[in-house]
């Protein structure tokens, strides 16, 4: 399985990248490739950019390695209770060259924040949302309180329950 992961931001010390980064590490069967959004900045989309620029190359590229990938993982960082304003652009840019974004990918969705709710507010959005543009959702996990439950000298959950479900969340995609 080629399994395609990134953290839906463009933080370049992202704890949802640490987390994604993690979660596929438990995939141990896949070819995992971890992008970076900071590799496909774009500037923010609007009718009259994509009227002057048309599809720009790197919205082509990212849609091209989700084409490529058999599975796909992303963790969500909650910017103002949804998406940051990198992955969205992004995301509007793709979905203007194809709709159907996730190619009808088996996906597992993460979050984490560094408060109790763990992102949650942009999973939820993130859940609803992908259906629609072709993602079968096998999983979803929200994290909370990262820093208090990830070893990050260690890359790893230190919390066995959190752990567990994670480990579950990630096999969904063996099925």
């Amino acid at each position: 399985m080629k399994l395609l992961a990134f953290a839906a931001t463009s933080s370049r010390n992202s704890i949802n990248k640490r987390l994604v980064s993690y979660a596929a590490s438990l995939l141990q069967q896949a070819e995992t490739e971890i992008l970076d959004l900071n590799d496909f900045e774009l500037p923010l989309f609007s009718v009259d950019r994509e009227a002057e620029l048309g599809h720009p190359q790197l919205a082509v590229d990212f849609l091209d390695k989700i084409k490529g990938a058999d599975a796909l993982m992303v963790s969500f960082a909650e910017h103002n209770g949804s998406y940051s304003a990198a992955f969205k652009s992004l995301f509007d840019w793709v979905s203007r060259i194809d709709t159907k974004v996730w190619q009808g990918k088996p996906m597992v969705l993460l979050s984490t924040s560094p408060g109790g709710r763990g992102g949650a507010g942009v999973l939820g959005t993130a859940l609803n949302s992908a259906p629609h543009f072709g993602g079968e959702v096998r999983a979803s996990l929200s994290i909370p309180s990262f820093n208090a439950n990830f070893d990050s000298e260690m890359g790893e959950l230190t919390n066995d329950a959190l752990r567990a479900k994670l480990v579950e969340a990630v096999q969904s995609l063996n099925q």
